[in-house]
């Protein structure tokens, strides 16, 4: 335990002091996170030894989500929202389910030992976009607006949105939808996680948010503890929807916007420590991935699964939401810019473990397919992120 907590904590430590100079070049963080979990895990060098079961992998990326998505929504430009909300809905409403079918029709191609159900997970867990790994994107300040903004609530919402699609295929899947029809049954879980998700984000942060900024009129709250409560409320709009039988990925997305409207000026000093919090996290979660994921799956690589993967990242994705977007006045170039950058990462993870729970006959191949999609995402969504965004806001400068 102590030699891995050495490890973590010097390179914690070593990515600190150079995390701007690598914010700068051709890499990402993750990437780095994820090579050297990969490097010090059993598969190379086994200096990193996780005894860690796959609950503590998903709690891990859970609260890294629930971080990630309420800092994210609370530094969300309202204003320019408020003008072009029209294309995260089109995302949301037309994309999202094109994309769902859109993978389910490469699966069937490509996956003959899977059942129809299985199939459809598949599609579902590869659909939403992760907001971690899109940060690269969203913050840089070269892409317009409306695309950041877009990209950003897209990123916030669609995790939140596929639970309880894939809680019905997975019901359907394992037999056990035996009450109710399937229609009724989605609806359903609809409405509960995203109703309950949105009023208890709103609620929780609409307590706390109050209560933040009387302590804070009052003097209550000395600098040191200020760094505290957003932490504190997002992990609390999380994990209360949760309890709650809601989405707490939506309940901390929703807190995050709501947050964001109350302080507006007054938000970075609170949302500081959080967003710290967040990338500490993430930073571990990337790590352990790297180590106990990744080089797991080495072994599981074919050229279905290698075609799946490739496919879910450009075709399956943009194809929808090049129709999403029509009639809103984008050109080409922004069509295939909200494409292209729809990395697949935390939620994806989430989703992998809930299935590795359920015992699918197909779950092997289905978590395989995750995993190496998840893998060539952060490669790709790396690499290309801060290059095309310089590129993509230049050229659209000039138009």
């Amino acid at each position: 335990m102590y030699e891995n907590m050495a490890i973590l904590a010097v390179f914690v430590l070593v990515y600190s002091l150079i995390a701007g100079r690598v914010d700068k070049m051709p890499l990402s963080g993750s990437m780095i996170y994820v090579a050297f979990g990969l490097l010090m895990g059993p598969v190379v060098l086994g200096a990193l030894d996780f005894n860690i079961d796959t609950e503590g992998i998903r709690t891990l990326a859970e609260l890294t989500l629930a971080f990630v998505l309420f800092t994210d929504a609370a530094n969300a430009n309202l204003g320019v929202l408020r003008k072009t909300y029209g294309l995260p809905v089109r995302l949301l409403l037309i994309g999202l389910p094109l994309t769902i079918l859109a993978g389910f029709g490469v699966g069937l191609a490509l996956f003959r030992d899977l059942t129809w159900f299985e199939v459809a997970i598949l599609a579902t867990m590869l659909a939403p976009t992760d907001a971690a790994l899109g940060k690269a994107v969203v913050e840089n300040e070269a892409v317009p607006g409306k695309i950041r903004e877009g990209l950003n609530v897209e990123s916030g919402l669609n995790d939140g949105i596929c639970v309880p699609i894939l809680f019905t295929f997975l019901a359907l899947a394992t037999e056990s939808n035996a009450g109710g029809s399937t229609a009724g049954l989605a609806a359903r879980l609809v409405a509960q996680e995203i109703g309950i998700g949105v009023a208890v984000g709103l609620g929780l942060t609409l307590i706390g948010g109050g209560l933040l900024k009387t302590c804070v009129e009052r003097g209550w709250i000395t600098d040191v503890w200020s760094r505290i409560p957003i932490v504190a409320l997002s992990v609390s709009c999380f994990a209360v929807a949760q309890v709650f039988g809601g989405s707490g990925f939506i309940a901390a997305f929703s807190g995050g916007l709501f947050f964001g409207a109350l302080w507006k000026q007054h938000k970075a000093r609170f949302l500081e420590a959080a967003e710290g919090t967040g990338d500490t996290f993430a930073l571990l979660t990337w790590v352990v991935f790297g180590a106990a994921v990744v080089g797991q799956a080495i072994g599981r690589l074919s050229l279905p699964v290698l075609g799946y993967a490739v496919l879910s990242l450009t075709l399956v994705r943009m194809v929808p939401v090049a129709l999403s977007v029509v009639g809103l006045g984008l050109n080409m170039e922004s069509k295939l810019f909200l494409g292209w950058f729809g990395p697949r990462g935390l939620a994806s993870i989430v989703f992998a473990i809930i299935v590795v729970n359920a015992n699918l006959a197909g779950g092997d191949t289905i978590t395989a397919v995750v995993v190496w999609t998840i893998t060539l995402s952060i490669l790709a969504h790396g690499v290309s992120a801060n290059p095309l965004s310089k590129a993509y806001g230049r050229m659209m400068s000039q138009s």
